[in-house]
């Protein structure tokens, strides 16, 4: 119980949870009597109609859809709108997007479960959902990431198109003495078949409608003017291109100043020493802005604030080790050895499938891995009068809210966020520091503030994805088939420590301790493999490292997926079967996943794993979809290049197929880099390449054709942002080996020179 109350915070206190006759009984009964009529927050034109919280339409007939999730480059502001104007019957070139305030109504139930989830949640059952529903909703927690999007709005903006629908054939009935279920909505015109009257026109007397008790959905057979499953233009793409789209380090203020920052290493406590007669050499530099953690130069523009800091060289005091990669590699060693592991997933009786057997061992590492995005943090602060504005991009926005109220010493609803796209984040902005510290900064200079982190300041505070260290044992039957399969994972608990950050405001360092407590089952997210494999254990071992992680594209599924179908080619290998029949034998229960394996088999040419043909494949389930890929790599010059890469997904109907394959497309050059470089080695509490260059990230040239096949679904469309990343490093190692003849058990595959 001690975690559901704290994500509750102060609005419920523990003796409200406790009320009745036992711990879920007393949440029913709290949750259900607590008041829960919301109301949208959106501010209008003169010209404007509210319809419902997703959806404004104003006299000239614009659509405009609120959207509440932090458009990163994955399209969430076009394939959202899309439904909607499918299921109103809109016109594409009317339609225009907004991003949302803060609001219970933009709630994302699905990620926030995600977070929340906890045994006692999954020992509740139903009762358990529907407490961590009202949770997420009752505290706002409006989160993007993980590929949840559009599976958890696509109902909430099939509803809004479909009642602004009916709303606007009802008005439409009312002025020609119709029914309304004889009006339908094409291209924009509300029309019975003789008549039509623009959606405009009709906007702000639809308002005094009222619904149905069923909402009627577009028949599935209605093909007028569909606009689901069609690649319409993106909406964010025009701006994108002309430069017009504000991000964050686009805001201009009247009278802003420019800051650059320097933070302390995790477990900073203290800043030490500073140089700042130099730092005032440096023309345009203004102020310094000091705390324990950091100091930020504040000037004029911001290369002479990021200068002043340069030569300010800053230290800082640590209560803890600092991280080194040496002494991370043995902590995951130890973790093995404590007492704080946990049996994650059981199937059958591994131990007498194992008994007296011959078995067969491999063991696989992960290094750290930086997020890397395009744009570094960045924020925008103006603060005066008791009240503050921050534009920023947030993957968390309420929770961002909440901690620069805190820190400014507000009450949230004084503190305005402005929501901006991002360049990239692949989760780097759960967290929220830079929003706080330019309103810390903004606040003492009595001036509006943008601070923007520095490429090396992004580097060297990253939250990376986690280190591992896999222990794999199987053992294997008559016919090549997997009897038992044993599953050991040291790795930090990045989706705790990521949730003690931005929902309580944890620092790092305490965070990254208290997680280290507890086994989790997110840090072992992709298992079980997809296997038909009767015998099955996973263990998940929590490691302290001493450096804190979050959360990144593909989750814990980026290296779970290269120890299963790493130790899968092995296995094959051993059992003298060719790779791809080796799975298809492990597959018969899952038809879609094995349909994709062999399509991109049959697409790519496989030529079954020989010597010297530079092919390796992998498959993977993730977001309730399937994919399997097929990569042949070369060496060039002593370095890998990967040639070719085909990849085959079964993704359910997805609204916008363009936008899927892009993203599919872009998870795979994400897990490339992953596979080659972006890897962080520690020394000092430092990564030891802090510079782009020097990581051994694929470049254009060295990554060749990728082609997407998206097989036909009609399900509901699962989530494809990150389901490219995971297969990625296996497949490419797996191809490795065909041309090198040596199994390679790490990530990176070839770590940079």
């Amino acid at each position: 119980m001690e975690a559901i109350g704290g994500a509750i915070g102060a609005a419920i206190d523990r003796r409200m949870l406790l009320i009745g006759g036992g711990a879920a009984a007393g949440l029913l009964i709290a949750w259900g009597v607590w008041p829960r009529s919301y109301r949208p927050n959106l501010a209008k034109g003169a010209n404007e109609t509210l319809i419902n919280a997703f959806l404004k339409i104003d006299t000239a007939g614009q659509i405009i859809v609120v959207v509440p999730q932090l458009e990163m480059g994955q399209g969430v502001t076009t394939v959202l709108p899309q439904i909607l104007a499918d299921e109103l019957g809109a016109d594409w070139r009317t339609v225009a997007v907004q991003g949302a305030p803060i609001s219970p109504l933009y709630a994302n139930v699905l990620l926030a479960r995600q977070f929340l989830a906890n045994d006692w949640s999954r020992l509740a059952g139903g009762a358990g959902d529907w407490v961590l529903e009202q949770i997420a909703t009752r505290e706002a927690m409006m989160l993007t990431g993980g590929s949840t999007s559009v599976r958890a709005f696509a109902q909430s903006y099939r509803d809004a198109g479909a009642a602004a629908r009916v709303l606007l054939c009802k008005a439409a009935a009312a002025r020609w003495d119709v029914s309304w279920e004889s009006c339908s909505i094409v291209d924009g015109l509300v029309t019975d078949g003789q008549r039509k009257l623009r959606i405009g026109e009709l906007a702000s007397e639809a308002a005094g409608f009222s619904l149905p008790d069923i909402l009627p959905e577009r028949s599935p057979d209605d093909d007028n003017k569909r606009l689901l499953g069609q690649d319409v233009p993106r909406l964010d793409l025009p701006s994108k291109v002309d430069g017009s789209h504000n991000f964050a380090a686009d805001i201009r203020l009247p009278d802003m100043l420019f800051a650059s920052i320097r933070q302390g290493p995790p477990g900073a406590v203290r800043l030490v020493s500073t140089k700042e007669a130099e730092a005032a050499k440096i023309t345009g530099f203004l102020q310094l802005v000091k705390r324990d953690q950091w100091v930020a130069a504040v000037a004029t523009n911001w290369w002479a604030a990021n200068k002043a800091l340069d030569l300010l060289d800053p230290t800082f005091e640590t209560d803890t080790p600092p991280a080194d990669s040496k002494a991370i590699a043995q902590a995951l060693e130890d973790a093995f050895d404590g007492d704080r592991g946990r049996r994650i997933h059981e199937r059958g009786d591994l131990a007498k499938s194992f008994s007296g057997a011959r078995l067969l061992h491999a063991d696989y590492r992960v290094a750290p891995a930086l997020h890397l995005a395009m744009e570094p943090p960045c924020a925008t602060a103006r603060v005066s009068d008791g009240r503050a504005e921050i534009w920023v991009a947030s993957q968390a926005p309420a929770f961002c809210r909440r901690a620069v109220a805190d820190a400014l010493g507000m009450a949230e609803e004084a503190v305005v966020l402005y929501p901006l796209s991002a360049g990239g984040s692949f989760d780097r902005r759960m967290d929220h520091e830079a929003a706080v510290q330019a309103a810390l900064i903004a606040r003492e200079m009595k001036r509006p503030v943008q601070l923007l982190w520095s490429r090396a300041e992004d580097i060297i505070t990253d939250r990376p994805r986690p280190p591992a260290h896999a222990r794999m044992t199987a053992r294997l039957v008559t016919g090549g088939m997997i009897d038992g399969l044993a599953v050991k994972i040291a790795a930090p608990a990045a989706d705790a420590e990521t949730w003690a950050r931005i929902a309580h405001r944890t620092p790092a360092t305490e965070a990254a301790a208290r997680a280290s407590a507890q086994a989790d089952a997110r840090a072992v997210s992709g298992l079980p493999a997809p296997y038909a494999i009767p015998n099955i254990a996973v263990d998940h071992y929590p490691a302290a490292i001493g450096l804190p992680t979050g959360r990144w594209r593909g989750q814990a599924d980026s290296y779970t997926c290269f120890f299963t179908e790493a130790f899968m080619d092995e296995l094959a290998q051993k059992a003298e079967i060719e790779p791809m029949s080796f799975r298809v034998q492990h597959l018969g229960h899952d038809p879609k996943l094995a349909q994709c394996l062999t399509t991109a088999a049959a697409m790519g040419g496989w030529q079954g794993g020989v010597a010297g043909s530079g092919q390796g494949l992998a498959c993977h389930r993730m977001d309730g979809g399937a994919i399997a890929l097929l990569v042949e790599a070369g060496m060039e010059n002593g370095a890998l290049r990967a040639k070719s890469i085909i990849a085959v997904a079964d993704v359910g109907a997805q609204p916008h197929p363009d936008i899927a394959r892009q993203q599919i497309e872009g998870g795979i050059v994400f897990g490339l880099a992953a596979a080659m470089g972006c890897a962080a080695q520690y020394d000092q509490g430092l990564p030891a390449r802090a510079i782009l260059g020097r990581l051994g990230l694929p470049r254009l040239a060295h990554v060749g054709a990728i082609h997407v096949e998206l097989l036909p679904g009609d399900g509901e469309p699962a989530g494809v942002g990150q389901i490219g990343v995971p297969p990625l490093a296996p497949a490419l190692a797996g191809a490795l080996f065909t041309l090198t003849g040596r199994r390679h058990r790490s990530l990176p595959l070839i770590p940079p020179a």
